[in-house]
Protein backbone atom coordinates (compact mmCIF):
# COMPACT_ATOMS: atom_id res chain seq x y z
CA UNK A 1 0.00 0.00 0.00
CA UNK A 2 2.19 2.97 -0.99
CA UNK A 3 0.20 5.27 -3.44
CA UNK A 4 -3.09 6.85 -3.60
CA UNK A 5 -3.82 4.93 -6.90
CA UNK A 6 -4.32 1.97 -4.58
CA UNK A 7 -6.11 3.69 -2.24
CA UNK A 8 -8.63 5.13 -5.02
CA UNK A 9 -8.87 0.88 -5.95
CA UNK A 10 -9.97 0.46 -2.57
CA UNK A 11 -12.28 3.25 -1.94
CA UNK A 12 -14.25 2.22 -5.28
CA UNK A 13 -14.75 -0.97 -4.22
CA UNK A 14 -16.11 -0.06 -0.57
CA UNK A 15 -18.16 1.96 -3.03
CA UNK A 16 -20.16 5.55 -2.52
CA UNK A 17 -22.30 4.22 0.64
CA UNK A 18 -20.86 2.04 3.29
CA UNK A 19 -18.77 -0.49 3.62
CA UNK A 20 -15.43 -2.18 5.30
CA UNK A 21 -12.64 -4.34 3.93
CA UNK A 22 -10.77 -6.22 6.22
CA UNK A 23 -6.67 -6.19 4.54
CA UNK A 24 -3.87 -8.35 4.29
CA UNK A 25 -2.20 -8.14 7.96
CA UNK A 26 1.36 -7.86 6.21
CA UNK A 27 0.39 -4.11 5.61
CA UNK A 28 1.32 -1.73 7.89
CA UNK A 29 -1.35 0.03 8.79
CA UNK A 30 0.44 3.59 9.80
CA UNK A 31 1.29 3.91 5.26
CA UNK A 32 -2.35 4.04 5.00
CA UNK A 33 -2.74 6.26 7.51
CA UNK A 34 -0.43 8.89 5.97
CA UNK A 35 -1.65 8.08 2.41
CA UNK A 36 -5.27 9.18 4.21
CA UNK A 37 -3.58 11.70 5.72
CA UNK A 38 -2.05 13.32 2.74
CA UNK A 39 -5.35 13.07 1.14
CA UNK A 40 -7.91 14.54 3.84
CA UNK A 41 -6.00 16.19 6.23
CA UNK A 42 -5.31 15.20 10.01
CA UNK A 43 -7.88 12.39 11.26
CA UNK A 44 -9.61 12.26 14.50
CA UNK A 45 -9.24 9.35 16.89
CA UNK A 46 -12.13 7.43 17.05
CA UNK A 47 -10.40 4.20 19.22
CA UNK A 48 -7.04 3.93 20.30
CA UNK A 49 -5.64 0.72 22.03
CA UNK A 50 -9.32 -1.01 22.06
CA UNK A 51 -10.96 2.08 24.12
CA UNK A 52 -13.26 4.07 22.27
CA UNK A 53 -13.38 7.81 22.70
CA UNK A 54 -16.16 8.39 24.58
CA UNK A 55 -17.48 11.36 23.09
CA UNK A 56 -17.27 10.22 19.67
CA UNK A 57 -21.01 10.47 18.33
CA UNK A 58 -22.77 10.38 14.92
CA UNK A 59 -21.74 14.02 14.16
CA UNK A 60 -18.11 12.78 14.57
CA UNK A 61 -18.06 9.47 13.00
CA UNK A 62 -19.40 6.46 14.94
CA UNK A 63 -21.18 5.33 12.20
CA UNK A 64 -17.21 3.57 11.30
CA UNK A 65 -17.66 2.17 14.45
CA UNK A 66 -20.75 0.06 13.77
CA UNK A 67 -19.25 -3.05 11.38
CA UNK A 68 -16.60 -3.69 14.73
CA UNK A 69 -18.90 -4.36 17.18
CA UNK A 70 -16.01 -4.26 20.03
CA UNK A 71 -13.48 -5.36 18.00
CA UNK A 72 -12.10 -2.40 16.84
CA UNK A 73 -8.42 -1.74 18.12
CA UNK A 74 -7.75 1.68 16.68
CA UNK A 75 -9.38 3.81 14.33
CA UNK A 76 -8.73 7.30 13.03
CA UNK A 77 -11.66 8.91 10.82
CA UNK A 78 -11.71 11.59 8.39
CA UNK A 79 -14.95 13.75 6.74
CA UNK A 80 -15.10 14.49 3.35
CA UNK A 81 -18.34 15.84 2.01
CA UNK A 82 -21.20 13.86 2.72
CA UNK A 83 -18.91 10.40 3.74
CA UNK A 84 -16.98 9.38 6.46
CA UNK A 85 -13.58 7.18 5.44
CA UNK A 86 -11.67 5.41 8.57
CA UNK A 87 -8.57 3.43 8.49
CA UNK A 88 -6.62 1.81 11.85
CA UNK A 89 -6.89 -1.96 12.48
CA UNK A 90 -9.31 -4.42 14.25
CA UNK A 91 -9.98 -8.26 14.68
CA UNK A 92 -11.44 -10.37 12.31
CA UNK A 93 -14.17 -12.93 12.65
CA UNK A 94 -10.80 -15.38 13.87
CA UNK A 95 -9.06 -12.77 16.82
CA UNK A 96 -6.39 -11.80 14.19
CA UNK A 97 -5.59 -8.29 14.31
CA UNK A 98 -5.85 -6.46 10.49
CA UNK A 99 -5.53 -3.31 8.50
CA UNK A 100 -9.21 -2.34 7.52
CA UNK A 101 -10.38 0.62 5.35
CA UNK A 102 -14.01 1.42 6.27
CA UNK A 103 -16.49 4.40 5.00
CA UNK A 104 -19.83 5.45 6.24
CA UNK A 105 -22.21 7.88 5.04
CA UNK A 106 -22.10 11.22 6.69
CA UNK A 107 -24.95 13.26 7.66
CA UNK A 108 -24.90 17.09 8.49
CA UNK A 109 -27.97 18.61 8.97
CA UNK A 110 -28.56 21.77 6.55
CA UNK A 111 -29.03 25.37 8.36
CA UNK A 112 -32.10 27.44 7.02
CA UNK A 113 -31.42 29.28 4.43
CA UNK A 114 -28.84 32.29 5.28
CA UNK A 115 -30.69 35.45 5.95
CA UNK A 116 -29.83 39.24 5.41
CA UNK A 117 -29.64 40.90 8.99
CA UNK A 118 -28.22 42.10 11.92
CA UNK A 119 -27.11 39.82 15.24
CA UNK A 120 -26.48 36.81 13.56
CA UNK A 121 -23.82 34.71 14.55
CA UNK A 122 -22.05 34.04 11.42
CA UNK A 123 -19.41 31.95 13.28
CA UNK A 124 -22.37 29.74 14.86
CA UNK A 125 -23.74 29.12 11.22
CA UNK A 126 -20.21 28.21 9.69
CA UNK A 127 -19.72 25.16 12.72
CA UNK A 128 -23.31 24.12 11.94
CA UNK A 129 -22.39 24.28 7.87
CA UNK A 130 -19.56 22.37 8.48
CA UNK A 131 -20.95 19.56 11.24
CA UNK A 132 -18.15 21.14 13.45
CA UNK A 133 -18.24 19.95 16.94
CA UNK A 134 -14.97 19.40 17.83
CA UNK A 135 -12.90 21.56 21.06
CA UNK A 136 -11.42 24.37 19.38
CA UNK A 137 -8.18 23.99 17.95
CA UNK A 138 -6.13 27.28 19.07
CA UNK A 139 -7.83 28.22 21.96
CA UNK A 140 -4.86 30.38 23.22
CA UNK A 141 -3.46 31.71 19.82
CA UNK A 142 -1.25 35.14 20.95
CA UNK A 143 -3.49 37.51 18.84
CA UNK A 144 -1.21 40.47 20.88
CA UNK A 145 1.78 39.04 19.12
CA UNK A 146 0.52 39.15 15.80
CA UNK A 147 -1.53 42.57 15.96
CA UNK A 148 1.86 43.80 16.78
CA UNK A 149 3.60 42.26 14.28
CA UNK A 150 1.22 43.72 11.50
CA UNK A 151 0.32 46.90 12.83
CA UNK A 152 -3.28 46.60 13.09
CA UNK A 153 -6.40 45.03 14.95
CA UNK A 154 -7.86 41.84 12.97
CA UNK A 155 -11.78 41.29 12.55
CA UNK A 156 -12.98 39.56 15.16
CA UNK A 157 -15.28 36.86 13.09
CA UNK A 158 -11.09 36.14 11.80
CA UNK A 159 -9.90 35.72 15.12
CA UNK A 160 -12.79 33.38 16.07
CA UNK A 161 -12.29 31.13 12.95
CA UNK A 162 -8.57 30.47 13.25
CA UNK A 163 -9.06 29.82 17.09
CA UNK A 164 -12.20 27.58 16.56
CA UNK A 165 -10.86 25.50 13.02
CA UNK A 166 -6.85 26.14 13.19
CA UNK A 167 -5.47 25.27 10.60
CA UNK A 168 -6.75 23.88 7.21
CA UNK A 169 -9.18 24.53 4.35
CA UNK A 170 -12.63 24.35 4.06
CA UNK A 171 -14.17 21.40 1.63
CA UNK A 172 -10.26 20.72 1.80
CA UNK A 173 -10.10 23.77 -1.17
CA UNK A 174 -10.30 27.56 1.04
CA UNK A 175 -7.44 27.54 3.23
CA UNK A 176 -7.55 29.61 6.15
CA UNK A 177 -4.54 31.17 6.73
CA UNK A 178 -3.20 32.21 10.57
CA UNK A 179 -2.10 35.31 9.85
CA UNK A 180 -3.25 37.38 6.88
CA UNK A 181 -0.45 37.61 4.20
CA UNK A 182 0.78 41.08 3.63
CA UNK A 183 2.08 41.21 0.18
CA UNK A 184 -0.54 43.26 -0.98
CA UNK A 185 -0.38 46.02 1.59
CA UNK A 186 0.43 48.52 -0.78
CA UNK A 187 -2.65 48.13 -2.27
CA UNK A 188 -4.67 48.55 1.13
CA UNK A 189 -5.35 44.69 1.02
CA UNK A 190 -4.34 41.94 3.32
CA UNK A 191 -4.74 38.16 2.52
CA UNK A 192 -6.89 35.76 4.97
CA UNK A 193 -7.12 32.73 2.88
CA UNK A 194 -6.88 31.09 -0.31
CA UNK A 195 -7.50 28.39 -2.81
CA UNK A 196 -6.00 26.35 -5.31
CA UNK A 197 -7.15 27.93 -7.97
CA UNK A 198 -5.08 30.87 -7.21
CA UNK A 199 -8.02 33.29 -5.47
CA UNK A 200 -7.05 35.13 -2.92
CA UNK A 201 -9.47 35.80 -0.16
CA UNK A 202 -8.64 39.35 1.41
CA UNK A 203 -10.11 42.15 3.26
CA UNK A 204 -9.78 45.86 2.27
CA UNK A 205 -8.15 47.57 5.02
CA UNK A 206 -10.21 50.98 5.92
CA UNK A 207 -11.53 51.91 9.26
CA UNK A 208 -12.58 49.67 11.97
CA UNK A 209 -11.50 46.00 11.15
CA UNK A 210 -14.91 44.61 11.91
CA UNK A 211 -16.43 46.70 9.87
CA UNK A 212 -13.48 45.71 6.86
CA UNK A 213 -15.11 44.49 3.25
CA UNK A 214 -14.27 40.93 1.98
CA UNK A 215 -12.23 41.81 -1.70
CA UNK A 216 -11.26 38.34 -3.74
CA UNK A 217 -8.34 38.99 -5.65
CA UNK A 218 -8.86 36.10 -8.86
CA UNK A 219 -6.40 34.39 -10.17
CA UNK A 220 -6.57 36.41 -13.06
CA UNK A 221 -6.26 39.87 -11.13
CA UNK A 222 -9.57 40.99 -11.07
CA UNK A 223 -10.90 42.22 -7.31
CA UNK A 224 -14.66 41.58 -6.58
CA UNK A 225 -16.07 43.23 -3.65
CA UNK A 226 -18.34 42.09 -1.35
CA UNK A 227 -20.14 44.01 1.53
CA UNK A 228 -19.87 41.31 4.01
CA UNK A 229 -17.71 40.28 6.79
CA UNK A 230 -15.54 37.20 7.02
CA UNK A 231 -17.52 34.44 8.52
CA UNK A 232 -20.47 35.54 6.29
CA UNK A 233 -18.69 35.38 3.64
CA UNK A 234 -17.74 31.62 4.40
CA UNK A 235 -21.15 30.40 4.89
CA UNK A 236 -22.87 31.99 1.53
CA UNK A 237 -19.35 30.71 -0.28
CA UNK A 238 -19.98 27.05 0.59
CA UNK A 239 -23.99 27.23 0.92
CA UNK A 240 -25.28 29.20 -1.85
CA UNK A 241 -25.11 27.98 -5.72
CA UNK A 242 -25.24 31.58 -6.94
CA UNK A 243 -22.36 33.10 -5.37
CA UNK A 244 -19.43 33.71 -8.14
CA UNK A 245 -17.22 32.03 -6.22
CA UNK A 246 -19.52 28.93 -4.77
CA UNK A 247 -18.18 26.11 -3.98
CA UNK A 248 -21.91 24.85 -3.12
CA UNK A 249 -21.85 23.56 -6.56
CA UNK A 250 -19.29 20.55 -6.11
CA UNK A 251 -20.67 19.37 -2.07
CA UNK A 252 -23.70 19.17 -0.92
CA UNK A 253 -22.20 18.70 2.81
CA UNK A 254 -19.39 20.46 4.04
CA UNK A 255 -16.44 20.22 6.35
CA UNK A 256 -12.85 21.49 7.86
CA UNK A 257 -10.11 19.69 6.72
CA UNK A 258 -7.73 19.86 9.22
CA UNK A 259 -4.04 19.83 8.52
CA UNK A 260 -2.30 18.99 11.51
CA UNK A 261 -3.75 17.27 14.58
CA UNK A 262 -4.94 18.29 18.15
CA UNK A 263 -1.98 19.01 20.35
Amino acid sequence: MDTQSSVDDLLTRLGPGSGCTYLSADLDPQDLTELLEGRYGAPRTLVLDGVTDPTVDESSGAALLAPFDDRAVTIWAWAYGNQWVGTGTARDTAGTERPVLVVARREVPQPAALAQGEGLDWMERLRGITGWTGPDRRPDIDWTGTQARLGTALPSQYKRMVETFGEGAFDGFLSLHQEPWTHLREEGLLVWAGTERKNLYCWRVDDHPDRWPVVVRSFDGEDVSFDCRTAEFVCRVLTDPHHPFTMARYFDTHWFMNYRGTD
